[in-house]
């Protein structure tokens, strides 16, 4: 089983991670790092104690975590990246793009794909890259 955590900005400067497939974990934490090692700590934490309260392991279990990142996290996460810059490579309204950063909006829908083929565009270009 494969099971998707979301991992946003906090209000704090750090990050949070969620998962709507797994009910009561939550994790938070200053870096990356951190919040995953905490929600993978907290997803153990919770399958013993539903396995010991109900005598049945939870379905969710051994699954594996895909960590996905909300927009706002991901800028925060490669504070490097200019986000204005981007936007305009990707074929974004900047000033939208500036929203998503701040959490003000949610990319949906074409947009949401927009990024996502971007990104991939980039990682892929990157991963090409020799010095």
């Amino acid at each position: 089983m494969k099971i998707k955590a979301i991992i946003e900005r906090g209000s704090d400067g750090g990050y949070t991670a969620f998962s709507d497939s797994v009910p009561m974990v939550y994790a938070n934490g200053m870096t990356e790092e951190e919040v995953r090692h905490e929600f993978l700590q907290m997803m153990q934490e919770q399958a013993a104690y539903v396995e010991q309260n109900s005598g049945e392991a939870p379905a969710w279990k051994d699954a594996q975590v895909e960590f996905v990142y909300a927009v706002s996290a991901l800028f925060a996460a490669f504070p490097f990246i200019n986000v204005s810059s981007l936007a305009e490579w990707m074929g974004i309204n900047p000033s939208l793009m500036r929203k998503y950063k701040a959490g003000l909006a949610v990319p949906r829908g074409k947009n949401r794909e927009i990024i996502q083929r971007g990104i991939n565009l980039m990682a892929e270009r990157l991963s090409q890259v020799s010095i």
